[in-house]
C-alpha cells in the first residue's frame, strides 16, 4: 500500500484478507454506544420519571442536563418566541428553509400521489388497499452541536405531506442560551403550520412524546435522529406502544470509488459526514492504492483548514471510526458497501450504473461528484433523515410512507365466496377451526 506523509484515513486492508474480527470492528459501528447497558440504565430512570411525573420530569431533566431553570408554563414555544424568530433569521437563510421545504415536499407528493387501489384477482372478489395517515407523530429535533432547522424540515414535510393532523416537536434548548430554541428551527416549523412545538432535554423529551405529560401531547409514532441517549430513549419507549424509526444516528457515510475519481473532490465529500461528531464514521472503498494515496495528501490538507471541534469529529470519524478498505474490484467494493449498509452512500465510477445494479442496502446512493451528501441533506428533496448502523438492510428513510397505513380491503359476492369455499374448507380441517368453516357453509346453505 503506498505511504503518504500524513494519513488521515485508517488502512483497513484489502477486504479479502481481512478476518471476521476486523470486518466486525468496521461494520458494527455505533451500536455498541447505543446499546450499552449502562447508558439504558440512565436513560430508564429519565424515562420512568417522565411516564410518572409528566412535566415535573422535564423541567427536573433540563435542569440537570442542559443547565436551565424553567417553569411548567415554558415548555411550550410560544406566539410570541415564533414571531420573535423570524426576526432573528436572515433573508437568505428563510430563502433556503423556503428552498428546501419546496424540494422535500415535492419528493414526498410523488410517493402520495397514488391513495386507494383495488382491482378484481378473480370473479366477483375484489381486493385492495385503503391508505391513511397516522393519528399524530413526534419529532425530535437535535441541538447538541449545532442548528438543524434542515433536520425538522426532513421530518415535518413528510409527515405534512402525508395529512397526519397533530404533529408535535421536541427541540432542546440551544447549549448556554437558557432555555431558547433555535430561531431557523420555529421558523421552518412556522413555514409548516407546526406550533406544537417543546422544549425538553432528549431523552427526556422522547418519553414526553411517548407518554404525554400536562403540556406534551402523546404521540403513535416518534422519529428523529440524535445522540446514543436520544436513539436508546426511541427504543426503550417502543416497548410502551409508540412505534419509532430505526436507527437515525450517528451521522455515516460510506464513498465508494474508482480511479476516475477527482481525489480533492473525493477527499471534501469523505469530510462531509465527518465533521458532524465524535461518533460519525466516514468510509471510503476503492479498488485503486494509487487513488488512496492521493486521497490521504488532499484529507490532511483539507482536514486542518476545518475549525475545531469540527476538525477533532473528522479526524476520529476517519481513522478510529472509519477508514478506507481496498478492494480487488469494484464488484467487491459493492460487496462492502452492501455488508456495511451506510446511511449516505457515493458511487464514483466510470459506469456508475453497473455499480448501482449491485448496490441493495443504502440510505441513499447518490451518483457521481457533483451530487454531495450536503445538497442531498438540505435541498435535493430525496429523505436525508435515513437509517444508520446497518439498518438501511431492513429499512428506509423518512419520508411521507413512514406516516401512512395501508388498511386492506376485500368484497366477495355468492359467486366468489361458492368458487373459494372448498379451500377454506381444507384449511380449516388441517388446522382445526371448525367456527371458521361454518361461517362459510352457513352462507352455502342459504
Amino acid at each position: 500500500m503506498p505511504e503518504t506523509t500524513t494519513k488521515v484515513l485508517r488502512e483497513r486492508g484489502y477486504w479479502h484478507e481481512l478476518d471476521a474480527e476486523a470486518r466486525a470492528d468496521l461494520l458494527t459501528r455505533g451500536t455498541a454506544a447505543i446499546f450499552d447497558p449502562s447508558l439504558r440504565e440512565g436513560v430508564l430512570e429519565i424515562i420512568e420519571d417522565v411516564r410518572a411525573n409528566g412535566d415535573a420530569a422535564l423541567l427536573r431533566a433540563l435542569e440537570k442536563f442542559d443547565k436551565c431553570t424553567l417553569t411548567a408554563g415554558q415548555i411550550k414555544v410560544t406566539e410570541a418566541e415564533f414571531a420573535a424568530a423570524r426576526e432573528e433569521v436572515s433573508d437568505e437563510l428563510l430563502a433556503a428553509i423556503r428552498d428546501s421545504i419546496a424540494h422535500v415536499r415535492r419528493f414526498n407528493e410523488q410517493l402520495t400521489a397514488h391513495g386507494d387501489w383495488s382491482f378484481e384477482t378473480a370473479p366477483g372478489l375484489r381486493v385492495g388497499e385503503k391508505v391513511s395517515p397516522i393519528a399524530s407523530a413526534g419529532l425530535f429535533v437535535p441541538s447538541g452541536k449545532g442548528s438543524y432547522p434542515s433536520v425538522l424540515i426532513q421530518l415535518a414535510v413528510p409527515a405534512v405531506v402525508a395529512g397526519v393532523p397533530e404533529i408535535a416537536v421536541i427541540v432542546p434548548p440551544v447549549p448556554g442560551s437558557g432555555g431558547k430554541v433555535d430561531s431557523a428551527v420555529l421558523v421552518a416549523a412556522d413555514e409548516l403550520g407546526i406550533h406544537q412545538v417543546f422544549r425538553a432535554n432528549g431523552p427526556a423529551g422522547v418519553a414526553a412524546l411517548a407518554f404525554g405529560t400536562e403540556t406534551v401531547p402523546a404521540v403513535r409514532k416518534l422519529c428523529g435522529p440524535g445522540s446514543p441517549p436520544v436513539t436508546c430513549a426511541q427504543i426503550e419507549v417502543q416497548r410502551f406502544g409508540t412505534a419509532g424509526v430505526m436507527l437515525l444516528g450517528p451521522s455515516e457515510s460510506l464513498v465508494l470509488s474508482d480511479d476516475s475519481a477527482d481525489p480533492r473532490l473525493l477527499a471534501a465529500d469523505l469530510l462531509n459526514e465527518a465533521e458532524h461528531g465524535p461518533d460519525s464514521t466516514s468510509v471510503l472503498v476503492t479498488d485503486s492504492p494509487e487513488l488512496l494515496a492521493k486521497v490521504q495528501v488532499e484529507l490532511a490538507v483539507q482536514l486542518e483548514e476545518l475549525p475545531e471541534p469540527r476538525r477533532d469529529y473528522a479526524r476520529t470519524a476517519l481513522g478510529r471510526n472509519g477508514g478506507v478498505v481496498l478492494t480487488r474490484d469494484l464488484a467487491e467494493a459493492a460487496e462492502v458497501a452492501n455488508a456495511f449498509a451506510p446511511e449516505h452512500m457515493q458511487i464514483v465510477a466510470r459506469d456508475e450504473q453497473e455499480v448501482l445494479d449491485r448496490v441493495v442496502d443504502a440510505g441513499e446512493i447518490l451518483l457521481g461528484q457533483h451530487t454531495t451528501v450536503s445538497m442531498a441533506n438540505f435541498v435535493i428533496g430525496c429523505p436525508a433523515a435515513l437509517p444508520t448502523s446497518g439498518y438501511a438492510k431492513v429499512t428506509s428513510g423518512v419520508t411521507a410512507n413512514a406516516f401512512r397505513k395501508w388498511t386492506a380491503v376485500a368484497k366477495a359476492d355468492r359467486a366468489a365466496l361458492e368458487a373459494t369455499a372448498q379451500t377454506v374448507f381444507a384449511f380449516c380441517a388441517h388446522e382445526g377451526f371448525p367456527a371458521h368453516a361454518n361461517s362459510v357453509r352457513a352462507r352455502l346453505q342459504n
